[in-house]
């Protein structure tokens, strides 16, 4: 069940007082939706939707599935996608690289393809840039987790989801090609890796 110990060793510092109560209200429609299906004995599907799906929702995605290994929450399956492909931007891949996971990757291109890994004996997060209704994410039965107001305004409908919640995050994209680039997105990943930790600490297994 362990995770790369780097990587385990990020996560015990994971610090959820920093989260404010408004904030915990936002994060408590996923909390109340994860619950929902454990305590039926279904299936969980999370896709975490972003304009481009280059970043947030890569993050999110990635967060999201390593937290529910974690805490051992079964039957959670993450996803990500957008309302057009671009590319996962390289310095997410760095970002979680250096936070521990253990990034691959599996095709060049103009939309490369990473393999990201959070444990030894589990299967690696398949990471590149996807519309969200993509043959690679569910079709129906699945919670839409808008991680930019941007996706939020401009898709009041996501076809086949049963629950849209949009829990939305500032763009690190603002600090490309900065002096702060690095620092900007390490600081996003962390915040995104806090809420995931708080969300799926508060499921009652």
């Amino acid at each position: 069940m362990s995770l790369f110990k780097v990587l385990n060793d990020f996560i015990s510092n994971s610090d959820t007082q920093s989260i404010t109560a408004e904030r915990k209200q936002t994060l408590s429609q996923l909390v109340d939706y994860i619950q929902a299906k454990v305590n039926d004995g279904e299936s969980i599907h999370i896709n975490f939707i972003c304009t481009h799906n280059s970043r947030r929702s890569h993050l999110s995605q990635i967060w999201a599935q390593t937290m529910a290994h974690h805490f051992n929450v079964k039957n959670v399956n993450c996803y990500s996608g957008g309302t057009e492909a671009t590319a996962l931007f390289p310095m997410v891949a760095s970002t979680l690289a250096n936070t521990g996971f253990e990034v691959k990757t599996l095709s060049e291109g103009k939309n490369p393809v990473y393999s990201i890994k959070f444990s030894e004996n589990e299967h690696p997060v398949i990471g590149f840039s996807k519309r969200m209704d993509d043959d690679f994410n569910p079709k129906s039965d699945f919670a839409a987790i808008m991680t930019c107001s941007q996706a939020d305004e401009g898709c009041p409908f996501v076809p086949g989801a049963e629950k849209r919640i949009p829990i939305t995050y500032e763009d690190p994209k603002a600090f490309d090609n900065t002096s702060q680039q690095a620092e900007k997105y390490s600081e996003r990943s962390k915040q995104i890796a806090t809420e995931m930790f708080y969300v799926f600490s508060q499921i009652k297994k």
